[in-house]
């Protein structure tokens, strides 16, 4: 073969022109002033040697074939996301959040302008299009704090809870000044900090933001050195006037029943000492938890918990899957006699710092249903007034908060939403530790550019206007607080001609009508097949 027929195959047309490009640079260099000459001869060698590293290397096949303009795909795919958001968006695009939803954010944590000109860009007569009625009599904009009192007649310390808190994410998931930022807004805004199943860092504690420690299967900052639950270390933690309730992970939406592995690589000192693990060796969070396997002892382990913090506000948080083990735990309420104050309801569409494709895509059931059923399943029972429901899964908008309430929901929790007002843009490299805005990487260059007071105004700021924006919903829905929204208070379009009210989407449930028999399809079979022993099904 020439090397005419050489030159024009990718790999040799590509190296031929680098090797021309650094003569001509080289030559270029000559011509130019001297103090010139060795800044030109170093990036012509530079190009010579990196087409010639790309020709050798053997993990890469586009490198090898397009040495030198191959990295370029390589610098496309990092700034990717960027590049679409900014330049090929539409405000109804983008996912999992459209550009004006998180646009909504940034507007309210800048204190900026947040209306929108020239009305709706959605078209209101497509399918699945949501709406909520309004009153011809509406009521004064309230400019009370909308609050809900957490904690049962088995609850010694209740919480008086925003209607609207930062959700779940770890010290590890995100940096140490996200966490910081989040939990100073909070302290000044009068809400509270879901600290995620890798424990209450020193971050967390630092400003004196109200918290809800979240235990998860790790048991992380309560766990003796084998990995099981520690009642003293939980006690020493949990007693801390800081830590308002008590949060049992079981699932989350976006990777319902997957457990997960932090590489030692990433455990620092700093995680470490959080999570009470060893430096540099992996993490393991499992799947199931090891302290109990049926719904009774998932039952006792609330009552122990409670107990041993003193009585605070304890509950559990779950993405809802089989209906039945759901109703299980029902059953072992009603036998035990000891209810979790409150249950928070993840759905689905839940965010995660990583997660396999098929978890985050298709498992899991989706909020609105899953707030619904359970809502429902604890009217069934007759103990709905004795638990409260939070809601997580995409909530950002005061309309999400109003939807969430209508289907059962007497708080709503938010993970994202506080992380756009943080600075996150979205850029989903969350699981790569090269996170651009410094929210969820531990590189501590990285997260130099959150600057703590400013972001935390930011996050106070957001929760404030985005109160007010559900305070106006109220008023025009002529109500007085949030918790009076039901499902005749939203309508849904199913066709061009067809609407139907969430009450006919979400038919309620009697009181007590699980206890006594029900023939409601949704219910029926499970609860036959639900167990308080098991979170098998009967047979």
């Amino acid at each position: 073969m020439t090397y005419l027929q050489l030159a024009v195959q990718p790999r040799y047309a590509v190296f031929t022109f680098a090797v021309a490009g650094a003569v001509l640079f080289a030559v270029l260099a000559w011509l130019m002033p001297s103090d010139a000459i060795f800044v030109m001869l170093a990036l012509s060698l530079g190009l010579v040697a990196l087409g010639v590293r790309d020709m050798l290397q053997t993990r890469h096949s586009i490198l090898r074939n397009y040495p030198i303009v191959a990295h370029m795909r390589f610098l496309f795919e990092e700034v990717r996301p960027e590049i679409r958001q900014y330049f090929f968006e539409g405000e109804k695009d983008g996912a999992p959040f459209s550009r004006d939803r998180r646009s909504v954010v940034y507007q309210r944590a800048k204190m900026a302008l947040d209306k929108i000109p020239f009305g709706t860009q959605y078209n209101v007569y497509s399918e699945g299009y949501e709406w909520m009625r309004h009153s011809m009599a509406p009521r004064p904009v309230s400019r009370k704090s909308f609050r809900v009192q957490v904690g049962g007649a088995q609850c010694k310390q209740p919480y008086a809870s925003s209607v609207y808190n930062i959700s779940a994410m770890s010290f590890g998931a995100i940096s140490a000044n996200a966490i910081r930022a989040m939990n100073k807004g909070a302290a000044a805004g009068g809400f509270a900090h879901d600290t995620g199943e890798g424990g209450v860092s020193r971050y967390h504690r630092e400003f004196n933001g109200d918290l809800i420690w979240e235990i998860g299967s790790g048991y992380f900052g309560c766990r003796d050195g084998k990995g099981a639950f520690s009642p003293e270390r939980f006690a020493a933690t949990a007693k801390l006037e800081q830590i308002r309730m008590i949060e049992i992970k079981l699932s989350q939406g976006a990777k319902p029943g997957h457990g997960g592995v932090l590489p030692g690589a990433k455990v620092s000192a700093e995680i470490a000492e959080t999570r009470g693990i060893t430096e540099g060796v992996d993490c393991i969070s499992p799947a199931t938890h090891s302290a109990f396997s049926t719904p009774r002892e998932l039952m006792e382990f609330v009552a122990r918990l409670r107990e041993l913090s003193g009585g605070k506000p304890t509950g559990f948080k779950l993405c809802v899957g089989h209906p039945w083990e759901f109703l299980g735990i029902c059953k072992a309420m009603i036998e035990t006699g000891i209810t979790p104050d409150f249950i928070v309801v993840d759905g689905k569409e839940g965010g995660t710092g990583a997660a396999p494709l098929e978890f985050a895509d298709h498992m899991g059931m989706p909020l609105r249903e899953g707030l619904n059923f359970v809502h429902n399943a604890l009217i069934g029972v007759g103990l709905r007034d004795r638990i409260s429901i939070g809601a997580s899964g995409q909530i950002v908008t005061a309309f999400d908060m109003a939807r969430a309430m209508a289907l059962g929901a007497d708080w709503c929790n938010s993970a994202r939403a506080f992380m756009f007002a943080v600075g996150c843009i979205q850029s989903q490299s969350c699981h790569t530790d090269r996170c651009p805005t410094g929210v969820a990487t531990q590189d501590a260059m990285r997260q130099r550019a959150i600057v703590v007071p400013d972001k935390a105004e930011r996050v106070r700021n957001f929760h404030r206007a985005t109160l007010m924006s559900l305070a106006e919903l109220v008023a025009a829905a002529g109500l007085d607080h949030p918790l009076q929204f039901r499902l005749e208070h939203f309508s849904r379009r199913i066709s061009a001609r067809e609407v139907v009210s969430f009450a006919e989407l979400y038919p309620p449930l009697e009181e007590g009508v699980l206890l006594t028999g029900t023939a409601d399809p949704r219910f029926r079979d499970a609860w036959a097949m639900a167990q308080a022993g098991t979170f098998a099904a009967a047979a």
